[in-house]
């Protein structure tokens, strides 16, 4: 987009700094996951590396994707949106950027930390005292920036996707100290059926109320966009939105059926994921609706296909997750891969899509330039969507043969063999979302530091 002022250019610098931190950590959470999987069909692999070992890339990974790639990614559309819907520049960029440099300090921290052997060995709260202060500050960064640009407004509406993103940036913050219970750094933990409780409390909400909230929030802001249409309904967004945040919060126990927590908590927990119907489907009325009669325009913007194919697939995750909350479905599908196949195609392929969305919609607008390569974003977007989809193919298979084996008695080791082939398939599989996020990585490279004003093929 040449033409663009230098002092708007430079007004998105925190934009692209969390562009480039995705793309960078989404190749290498992927190259870590590609080993991780390695182990499950060579359990010998590498097995004198200690800092490589299964149960500390394991953890690695999935911070990796959460926090490295899929959230800054997300963050950096909203540091692009919220001033744009604000018709005001963004508050700082000097602590914007000081946040982007942080976050890959936590990270990198929390990398050797966790290879290191240091963990609170908590589902999803892995991370040590001293890392997790470091989220929360973070946290606590982004909203400061976020709500004194709110402040500073010269627009009078609150657009739902700044809703959207305010609440993920708060409530993440709240949940993650209280779940991975900063305030006891020398356990990182309570003991017991009460830390049960709460690390799901948060292990839940971490989807929900962090990559939920800011994916619905680039999705309500590139939809309208791509297809030139206003949105549908700002009632239903708004309806979406409380209806998100009352009914998500109960629904971590729905982990813990099998264990001795309180039966009322077990019952909120049930009820309030097969509610979750309510606010998914307000929310994908809404924007489906918006984006009636324009589909040609939506797969003619690589932007635009990516986002809407992530809100097909939060329609697939949605469902599945709230029939996984019933207790006779969960003696089949709890404690295997079909859970495995279900956070793959919720973070990677619901929250992971939009992001990549959000990323290649903002570049253009944030360097003046084109995008490098429409084929190679058009290229990862095949490689992310046939690798999530495969994923959850074989995954689900996978934990439909464990599920129905352990049901019926059957030993550990006469299964092993059975899933051993499937496991193969999925390094397989694997290999084209790894190869997706490097053909990403160049393509953000190129577009913010090597391109020139003609586009690529």
């Amino acid at each position: 987009m040449p033409g663009i002022p230098t002092e708007e250019l430079e007004s998105h610098l925190t934009a692209r700094a969390f562009c480039l931190t995705s793309a960078v950590w989404f190749a290498l959470a992927t190259t870590v996951g590609m080993m991780a999987a390695g182990y499950l069909i060579a359990p010998d692999f590498m097995a004198n590396i200690g800092f490589l070992q299964f149960g500390r890339i394991r953890p690695i990974h999935v911070n990796l994707v959460l926090f490295g790639f899929v959230t800054p990614g997300l963050l950096g559309a909203a540091h692009y949106y919220i001033p744009k819907l604000m018709r005001t520049p963004l508050y700082s960029q000097k602590l914007g950027l000081a946040t982007v440099i942080l976050w890959n300090i936590t990270l990198v921290t929390g990398v050797i930390a966790l290879s290191a052997g240091h963990t609170q060995a908590r589902e999803y709260a892995e991370l040590i005292w001293p890392v997790d202060v470091m989220v929360v500050a973070v946290f606590a960064l982004v909203f400061v920036n976020m709500i004194l640009t709110i402040r500073n407004r010269r627009e009078p509406i609150l657009y739902v996707s700044v809703w959207y993103a305010c609440a993920a940036v708060v409530m993440t913050g709240t949940t993650y100290f209280i779940g991975n219970v900063v305030w006891r750094p020398d356990t990182g933990a309570l003991t017991g059926i009460p830390d049960a409780i709460l690390l799901w409390f948060y292990g839940h909400n971490i989807f929900g109320l962090l990559l939920t909230p800011l994916a619905l929030g680039v999705a309500y802001y590139v939809i309208p966009k791509v297809t030139r249409n206003p949105l549908y309904s700002h009632s239903l967004s708004l309806l979406g939105f409380w209806g998100l945040l009352v009914v998500y919060t109960h629904i971590g126990t729905h982990h813990l059926l099998q264990v001795p927590v309180p039966t009322w908590l077990k019952v909120i927990a049930i009820v309030d994921s097969i509610a979750m119907v309510i606010p998914v489907m307000v929310f994908l009325i809404n924007i489906w609706y918006t984006a009636r009669d324009r589909l040609g325009e939506i797969h003619g913007d690589i932007a635009g296909k990516f986002v809407f194919t992530g809100t097909i697939l939060y329609f697939f995750v949605s469902i599945q997750g709230s029939m996984m909350a019933l207790p006779q479905v969960q003696r089949i599908t709890h404690f295997n891969n079909w859970v495995v196949g279900h956070a793959h195609v919720g973070v990677l392929g619901f929250a992971g899509m939009i992001a990549l969305g959000g990323l290649y919609y903002i570049l253009p607008r944030i360097t003046g330039k084109p995008l490098y390569s429409r084929f190679l974003a058009d290229l990862q977007y095949w490689l992310v969507l046939i690798g999530v989809s495969g994923f959850t193919v074989v995954l689900t298979i996978v934990g439909l043969i464990q599920g129905n084996a352990w049901l019926n008695g059957e030993t550990v080791y006469r299964v092993l063999p059975e899933i051993h082939p499937y496991y193969v398939l999925r390094v397989s599989i694997g290999f084209l979302i790894a190869a997706g996020a490097y053909v990403g990585l160049y393509n953000v490279v190129r577009t913010l530091f090597f391109n020139g004003e003609t586009e690529r093929p």
